[in-house]
């Protein structure tokens, strides 16, 4: 019984929609554990592109069962678009895709109240009202799946959130209200058009699990964006850790057997928050150049700098990972010289943990060691064996700091485009 967890071991953007399609050709349940549409999964097969918001990324394998579990808040819009984009790609959809009775919707206030707040208070959210669903769903006071299949229910609790919502737009933002019975009737016609979808994941997934079958879980985001373990304020509204995997499905903690992290072998961050190892100069904007550091869901330029080893060794224990996934090793063939951040220094003294608060890492000084570059392609390598000894050497360094093993390493953006390591 083989539960695999999927999770971005920095600020997300790691490229764990590649890995997750990769590891879903030998799997037979892909399930999406928690975020929303902000996330950006993107995979690249032949020439088409495809960028996978709410989907799990097993979804262009037609042998995998895809899942959107109860952690997941729900954009109706986002959803259907996905849905309409992937079959008009000859996709199949129909019988594949099972989403939580449980899982939390995304409302139009949502939406505007995020875009109003991200004006007052600059967070660095997408703007599609993943935090305000996420505060109604622990407030109790959330729209689930499940309400939709009571319409006259389903009405009453609207026709309450929007009325509630429209004195906060009116009254502190001076924002146009929202028309409640225009909302009651979209989301009854979604759920006309989800009704085939609609599955207790919880006991699928665990029916799945007992008897044998093969479930990746798959997180959005990064761990350094977790709600409680990141850097807060400026994080995401969920638990991308591994430990959201079992709340966000359903699945008990027994039931994982690896935990594999996803890290780019250089660092980005995309919206506001600390960042020790960014680079404000020739060799970030390069970085952004070479890697295409651009947003795959807000296309916004992410912040780039070297990697860092000591938050990389943080996120290795709070998920406790088992295998490391290092993606774009390829853009650092460019440099002649690479550095990577083994420590922090506040005030001349080596800090012992990863800090917990922005004020402390916006003043620590990153510690770096600096390894020689490869300055050569990578590109057609198959075996970690054929790789240039410099690149070699850049890999077992960061398992000798981070203290997990580098199982797969990508060297370009196809779906090919990975060296499978041996033991």
């Amino acid at each position: 019984m083989s539960v695999k967890v999927i999770v971005g071991a920095q600020w997300g953007d790691e490229g764990k929609g590649k890995v997750v399609d990769m590891l879903a050709e030998q799997s037979d349940v892909v399930a999406r554990y928690q975020g929303g549409a902000n996330a950006g999964h993107t995979i690249i097969v032949g020439d088409r592109k495809y960028v996978l918001h709410l989907i799990p990324s097993g979804i262009l394998h037609p042998h995998v069962t895809c899942v959107i579990g109860n952690g997941v808040v729900i954009d109706p819009d986002a959803l259907m678009e996905e849905i309409r984009l992937l079959e008009s790609f000859g996709i199949e959809i129909g019988g594949r895709l099972k989403i939580s009775h449980k899982a939390h919707l995304i409302m139009p206030y949502h939406k505007l109240l995020d875009q109003l707040q991200e004006s007052d208070q600059k967070i660095g959210t997408t703007g599609r009202g993943i935090g305000p669903s996420y505060i109604d769903k622990y407030n109790r006071t959330g729209i689930r799946i499940v309400d939709l299949l009571d319409r006259d229910g389903l009405a009453q609790k609207l026709r309450r959130s929007i009325e509630q919502k429209n004195q906060t737009f009116r009254k502190v933002y001076d924002a146009p209200e929202l028309d409640v019975e225009k909302t009651i009737a979209e989301y009854v016609e979604f759920d006309r058009r989800i009704d085939g979808y609609i599955t207790d994941t919880t006991a699928y997934l665990n029916e799945a699990w007992r008897s044998g079958q093969r479930i990746v879980a798959e997180g959005a985001q990064g761990a350094l964006l977790d709600i409680d373990h990141g850097t807060y304020p400026f994080v995401t509204s969920s638990s991308p850790t591994s430990g959201g995997a079992c709340t966000g499905l359903g699945l008990p903690p027994t039931a994982i057997s690896e935990v594999i992290g996803i890290a780019k072998a250089y660092c980005t961050r995309v919206g506001n928050g600390p960042f020790p190892t960014e680079l404000v100069d020739e060799t970030g904007e390069k970085l952004r150049r070479l890697g295409a550091e651009f947003g795959a869901t807000t296309g916004r330029p992410r912040r780039c700098g070297w990697l860092d080893l000591f938050a990389l060794r943080y996120s290795a224990m709070i998920n406790g990972i088992t295998e490391i996934v290092l993606t774009k090793l390829d853009v650092l063939s460019a440099f002649e010289e690479l550095k990577v951040c083994t420590g922090y220094e506040l005030d001349g003294r080596p800090v012992k943990y990863f800090p917990s608060d922005c004020s402390t890492l916006d003043r620590i000084r990153p510690v770096y060691q600096t390894l020689p570059g490869w300055n050569q392609e990578l590109t057609g390598v198959e075996r970690f064996e054929d790789l240039p000894e410099a690149t070699r050497r850049y890999v077992e360094y960061i398992e000798e700091v981070v203290g997990a093993r580098v199982g797969y390493i990508g060297i370009g953006p196809e779906r090919e485009q990975v060296v499978v390591r041996g033991l």
